[in-house]
């Protein structure tokens, strides 16, 4: 989206994913489908320590960047190329979003709500999400095993293929058992209760994780519902998860008279797994967030000031810096081109004559 729900004159420097995505980073711009604009990329190879592309493989290969090449102008160069389904096989030339990478993993099957078809499946898509943390880890593997060797490394690693053993252990139950798992939505393999419960108010849930039979007791007990610990269709774990349904409905019938936040402390203090599920504006407004200063102000020449999310990690000997908005279009151009590639102020000029430097994009792009 955009903010105000306006793609503005320059959408791409508006656009919220790319602006969540993008902070700290540097831009520019060239064409490498001309021969100088592959004479500027074979100069930041020489300066670089590495590549991540995400490309279909032929893209690459119709611009003759491979690894041969790179390791001949840099042979400290890593070179990361992380296609959807790889470089070989029968499927290297399909292209992929990450709900292709979810289908073809089996993902969607296994976490669809019971009752509801496939095109119901949840629109989140945590197939990206694992892609770049598998490429930070491999290429941070790279450049550690370059400074133990001294040499670059060329490494492959399809999209899909990062994301299945994230499932590893459906895949491994069928592998042993022969068991297919479909449609869990909420529940889980083995613990009952597991599951998302309507609560008071418009669209208002609660999650609740219940792992003994201790913790179960103690949910009986928050709930007033003593009884239900000596029901024999919930005397265990494993006949709460056989009448998991009926037991849903009890635990609904409870929560659905109170609010989200007191079933979720309530809980937590005796020790069972709780939590409200909140919206993205009640994440900005949760006091814990704000206590621990988790949304940071940036700023934008073309988006005005938004809170974004801050790093999701904290390091003790970390010293703290002042966020960089993702940059616009080319933003970054005059930096790479004369101070990091060495270009004379000649060589820039021309550049920006045979249209490799720019700040838009050409009319004719939709």
């Amino acid at each position: 989206g955009y903010p105000n729900a306006e793609a503005g004159e320059r959408p791409w420097n508006r656009s919220s994913a790319f602006n969540h995505h993008s902070r700290n980073k540097r831009a520019m711009t060239v064409d490498l489908s001309r021969p100088d604009g592959q004479e500027v990329f074979d100069r930041l190879v020489e300066v670089s320590d590495g590549l991540i592309e995400n490309n279909l493989p032929q893209n690459l290969e119709r611009l003759d960047i491979n690894w041969e090449r790179v390791s001949a102008i840099n042979p400290r160069f890593i070179l990361l190329r992380m296609p959807g389904y790889g470089l070989e096989g029968p499927y290297r030339s399909l292209r992929s979003m990450g709900m292709h990478m979810e289908a073809f993993s089996g993902h969607p099957a296994i976490r669809s709500y019971p009752g509801l078809s496939l095109e119901y499946i949840p629109l989140g898509v945590p197939s990206d999400a694992a892609g770049g943390a598998g490429a930070a880890f491999s290429f941070t593997m790279g450049l550690r095993y370059r400074d133990r060797t001294g040499r670059g490394l060329f490494i492959e690693q399809a999209t899909t293929e990062n994301f299945v053993p994230l499932i590893g252990e459906f895949v491994l139950d069928y592998s042993m058992n022969g068991r297919i798992w479909e449609q869990m939505g909420n529940n889980d393999v083995w613990m009952a209760p597991h599951n998302a419960y309507r609560c008071q108010g418009l669209d208002r849930w609660v999650t609740i994780a219940v792992r003994s039979e201790e913790e179960w007791r103690r949910l009986c007990e928050v709930m007033r519902r003593e009884d239900l610990a000596g029901d024999p269709r919930f005397a265990d774990m494993a006949s709460r998860l056989a009448n998991r349904a009926e037991l849903d409905a009890i635990v609904t019938e409870w929560t659905s008279t109170r609010d989200r936040h007191w079933i979720a402390h309530r809980l937590q203090r005796v020790g069972v797994p709780a939590a409200p599920v909140l919206t993205e504006g009640d994440i900005y407004e949760d006091p814990h967030h704000q206590a621990r200063d988790f949304f940071v102000e940036i700023p934008h020449p073309e988006t005005d000031t938004y809170r974004h999310v801050g790093r999701s990690w904290r390091g003790s000997a970390m010293p703290e810096f002042a966020p960089r908005h993702a940059p616009l279009l080319g933003q970054d151009n005059e930096y790479v081109y004369k101070e990091l590639l060495g270009f004379s102020d000649a060589d820039y000029r021309r550049f920006e004559d045979l249209g490799h430097i720019g700040d838009t994009y050409d009319p004719s792009v939709p």
